[in-house]
């Protein structure tokens, strides 16, 4: 069975097919089902957003661009971009329901940060045939949580009682689904707390952990980086085993990116709509996918100089 690691792997080293300004399909997609989020990580580009949304993705809007991508050859659909989805239940349950059941996609996953994913949620995505369940924990302890999160420790405590519960629930109903888990990785005391609260609380309960790097996601980041004292990599460089050159940035070539509003975006971290290559309310996911505006952001990327563009302000670049 291909590993997690693998699939990450597999979409930021962008194959050769795909090293042009007019791509194929990529393999993955990921859409933003609700742009809202319970937490407040001064880190994610989320916060960027002036105005936090309140919305979640149009049904209808969802079900007719899954549709699209896959006819255009999509194989692995995400439920989750910037937002947390679990924020939206029901909608989340009937996407798995309809891009498992009815469209029969190959691959479908979803991040989440574990606080909302109570026993009987995560019962129904398993059941709908959902084909991994990641959980995000970055956070050594209930202190470090309040400070980095922002929100009040009871969600701590709750990620990690459902992360454990979702465990037993996988293996008592016999899913199929694969559960993992993604760290940052600190440096120092910091390191060594979170390695101990992994062993106990998390790795007995997954298949599989890895680590990321702290992302820088623009502005945010950096002033994180001056609070807290934590070192963000340039842009997306993929997970820390593994990490990729800034340029071309993977992004915009080996994983599509679509909001809540059904914009398609070029960045994996794009929380203002600055990195916006097309409507998908109103054109095709693969007119939006091979748009000019996407094909000239790529031939720069390609030429490694992406000076007078929307990436050059991106930290990776500086």
């Amino acid at each position: 069975m291909e590993t997690i690691t693998a699939r990450i792997d597999a979409i930021t080293a962008i194959p050769e097919t795909h090293r042009r300004a007019d791509p194929p399909a990529p393999k993955a997609v990921k859409i933003e089902l609700t742009g809202r989020c319970n937490y407040r990580c001064g880190f994610c580009a989320l916060r960027m957003r002036e105005n936090q949304p309140l919305g979640d993705i149009d049904f209808d809007l969802f079900k007719r661009i899954t549709v699209e991508m896959r006819a255009a050859g999509v194989h692995e659909i995400g439920l989750f971009f910037l937002g947390e989805s679990m924020m939206a239940k029901e909608l989340l349950l009937n996407a798995v329901k309809w891009v498992k059941g009815s469209l029969k996609f190959p691959y479908v996953f979803l991040t989440s940060n574990a606080s909302l994913a109570d026993a009987e949620t995560v019962g129904g995505l398993m059941a709908a045939g959902l084909d991994s369940l990641k959980w995000s924990v970055n956070a050594a302890d209930e202190i470090q949580f309040k400070e980095i999160m922002g929100v009040s420790p009871k969600y701590f405590r709750s990620a990690l009682r459902n992360i454990r519960d979702s465990r037993w629930m996988r293996d008592e109903g016999g899913y199929a689904t694969r559960l993992y888990a993604s760290s940052i990785r600190y440096d120092g005391e910091q390191q060594a707390k979170m390695e101990l609260l992994l062993d106990e609380h998390v790795r007995p309960f997954v298949d599989e952990h890895y680590w990321l790097p702290l992302y820088s996601m623009g502005a945010v980041a950096t002033q994180r980086e001056a609070e807290l004292g934590y070192r963000p990599t340039a842009g997306n460089q993929g997970r820390l085993d593994a990490m990729r050159e800034p340029l071309p940035c993977w992004s915009a070539f080996s994983e599509g990116h679509v909001t809540a509003d059904g914009i398609l975006s070029a960045c994996c971290f794009d929380a203002d709509g600055r990195f916006a290559m097309a409507d998908l309310n109103t054109v095709p996911f693969l007119e939006g996918w091979n748009g000019m505006k996407f094909q000239e952001l790529r031939a720069a990327h390609l030429q490694r100089d992406v000076a007078g563009t929307i990436c050059a302000d991106c930290i990776a670049y500086r």
